[in-house]
């Protein structure tokens, strides 16, 4: 009885706010998504998108801002509107991990999902909110970290140094590095494909027309073009330089695979 007196008592006060100056933007007192605007010593409840909450670090209150949940130290401004949930998003607003797939996360804006997909080897943390080693990340099930590739045991290859390099048994450009038995997918630049070393556990990112097998892997893409865009991307961060690199790549992930080795009849 005490708690929800107090409740109402902490409600009625809010209700009742005063604006402190003419203008300004002020946190509410127990919700972190609602803050108070005033304009002309008049108060006017707010509420943010659902997802956001209202960043009341700017010690002067001039600054209208409504940012990510993970973005904001409510401290004990504990209460929020209850989730607004549409397809991939927990809220209308933020940033979420996929439900099935690790390396897979949703950016959610007003209730639309846009994908966004890890490099090869990353996976989403959903704690640091960024793309980390899939074995790192605690999600992840060990099919889906390096697709389930098992490195060599301890000793199986002679002079592999502290780590190997490893093939990946369909896509010519992508490989696998083995470090302390732990498998990590990596993926040469665009342009190139993977080239097994003469040693077991050795290989390098090498011209598709020196890898047999994988010749074609690029088709008929202009590889000198691709090459010169992801150079001039480095440099000078040009978006038409990326974006012709990007084209390449969804490109390549459909054309042909690593060959198979011939098996003994």
């Amino acid at each position: 009885m005490k708690s929800l007196m107090f409740f109402y008592k902490m409600t009625i006060a809010q209700e009742n706010f005063k604006c402190p100056d003419d203008f300004g933007f002020y946190p509410h007192d127990i919700s972190c998504d609602k803050y108070w605007k005033c304009d002309n010593n008049v108060a006017e409840l707010k509420t943010c998108g659902n997802g956001l909450a209202f960043d009341a670090s700017d010690s002067k209150f001039l600054t209208e801002n409504c940012d990510y949940l993970h973005n904001v130290d409510c401290g004990d401004r504990t209460q929020l509107e209850p989730p607004i949930p549409t397809t991939h998003c927990a809220r209308l607003y933020g940033i979420f991990a996929d439900e099935n797939k690790c390396d897979v996360f949703w950016n959610c804006w007003n209730g639309e999902a846009s994908r966004y997909q890890c490099s090869p080897g990353l996976a989403y943390d959903r704690e640091a909110r960024v793309c980390m080693w899939a074995d790192q990340v605690p999600e992840c099930r060990n099919e889906e970290v390096a697709n389930g590739f098992a490195c060599p045991a301890a000793g199986e290859i002679s002079n592999a140094g502290s780590f190997s390099r490893h093939a990946h048994p369909e896509d010519c450009r992508k490989y696998y590095i083995c470090l302390e038995g732990v498998a990590r997918e990596y993926g040469c630049p665009i342009g190139t494909v993977f080239k097994i070393g003469d040693s077991d556990g050795t290989g390098n990112c090498e011209d598709p027309e020196d890898v047999p097998g994988c010749e074609d892997y690029y088709g008929d893409l202009d590889l000198k073009s691709i090459r010169k865009s992801e150079l001039l991307a480095g440099l000078q961060n040009s978006g038409e330089s990326r974006a012709v690199a990007a084209k390449a790549a969804q490109s390549a992930a459909a054309v042909k695979p690593r060959p198979q080795p011939a098996k003994e009849a």
